[in-house]
């Protein structure tokens, strides 16, 4: 059996990586953040984001990361996939974070941002058609997660839950 030599590739925090097969794309650190993994299986592409807040306009500073938002993040990644021989057709995605770290005795879901950062993020790429093929989402507890665009796998270790793949 030949052994496939691949480089992970690491996304940090409000971070957009791509990556070719044979590849892997790895952020870690994920909380209230989203991690979101874009890819075409059949062109063996994939980009990930580190998703830290849902909107951009909300930035006080207009000279800002677009990767911290989800708006700007995912539009670069879905347009830079495209140029880069994916098909708009074939783009699929998987998702893992926006845990509830904290509790909140209000119900000011201003302060649930990990949920205000799945919604932005399935809200995005239901604006652009790209189907949510699996997702590990919400809870109270951190994440790191490894995406395989060989086997098109996302291996999410959630802290004292393990690891599993979706």
């Amino acid at each position: 059996m030949k052994v496939i030599e691949h480089t992970v590739i690491k996304v940090g925090i409000a971070d957009l990586k791509f990556a070719k097969s044979p590849d892997r794309l790895r952020t870690s650190g994920l909380g209230s953040c989203v991690g979101v993994v874009v890819y075409d299986t059949t062109a063996k592409l994939a980009g990930m984001a580190h998703v830290m807040l849902p909107d951009s306009t909300s930035a006080k500073n207009k000279d800002i990361n677009p990767h911290k938002y989800a708006d700007t993040s995912l539009k670069e990644l879905i347009d830079t996939l495209l140029t880069q021989g994916a098909k708009k057709y074939a783009l699929k995605a998987k998702m893992a974070g926006g845990a509830q770290m904290f509790s909140f005795s209000s119900s000011n879901d201003m302060l649930r941002v990990g949920k205000r950062n799945v919604e932005a993020v399935k809200a995005i790429l239901e604006d652009y058609r790209i189907p949510i093929v699996s997702e590990d989402v919400h809870g109270s507890s951190g994440r790191t997660i490894e995406f395989s665009i060989d086997q098109a796998t996302l291996e999410v270790r959630t802290v004292s839950e393990g690891t599993k793949e979706i």
